[in-house]
C-alpha cells in the first residue's frame, strides 16, 4: 500500500478524537511518517493530511516565488497560516480541533477520502455533495465529448 485510496465515516468519540482508518495508517507508517501536517484546502471545505512532504510541496512551489511577491504571500498564508501539525495518539486517532471543525463544518463524524500522495478530511454530506457535483461533471464532460473521461 503506497497511496490513499478509498474513503470511509467514522463517528467522533466524546473527547473529540476519531480513528484514523487502519488503511490510511499502514500508508502512513509505510512511508515513514512521523509528522502529519494537515492545510485548509484551498477550494473545498476539507483538511488535507499527509506528512512532512505535503508541506515540503508548498514550500518548494513558494520557493520558485519572489519572497516580496503577492504569490509568494498567498501559499505563506496557505501553507502556514491555514496549516498545523496534527497530533496522532498511540491508537491511531486524531483530536478533532477548531482548527479542523471551522473550515470543515465537521460535528460528531469525520469522513475520511483518500487522494492519492494525501487524504482529506470531509464532513460527510459536503463530501457526498461534491462528489455528486464531480461524478456530474465528469459525465457532462464525457457526453460532451470535451473531455477525455472513459
Amino acid at each position: 500500500m503506497d497511496r490513499f485510496l478509498s474513503n470511509s465515516v467514522l463517528g467522533i468519540d466524546a473527547k473529540g478524537r476519531v480513528s484514523i482508518p487502519s488503511g490510511f495508517r499502514q500508508v502512513m507508517a509505510a512511508r515513514g511518517f512521523r509528522d502529519f501536517y494537515g492545510m485548509q484546502s484551498l477550494g473545498d471545505p476539507a483538511i488535507d493530511v499527509g506528512g512532512s512532504d505535503l508541506l515540503e510541496r508548498y514550500e518548494s512551489r513558494m520557493s520558485a516565488e519572489d519572497p516580496l511577491g503577492e504569490t509568494y504571500a498567498d501559499l505563506s498564508l496557505l501553507a502556514y497560516g491555514d496549516g498545523t501539525f496534527l497530533k496522532v495518539d498511540p491508537e491511531g486517532r486524531i483530536t478533532v480541533t477548531d482548527f479542523i471543525r471551522s473550515h470543515t463544518g465537521i460535528a460528531d463524524r469525520v469522513a475520511f477520502v483518500g487522494r492519492n500522495q494525501f487524504f482529506q478530511l470531509w464532513e460527510p454530506d459536503r463530501f457526498e455533495a461534491h462528489r455528486a457535483e464531480a461524478r456530474a461533471r465528469l459525465l457532462a464532460a464525457r457526453k460532451s465529448g470535451s473531455g477525455r473521461v472513459e
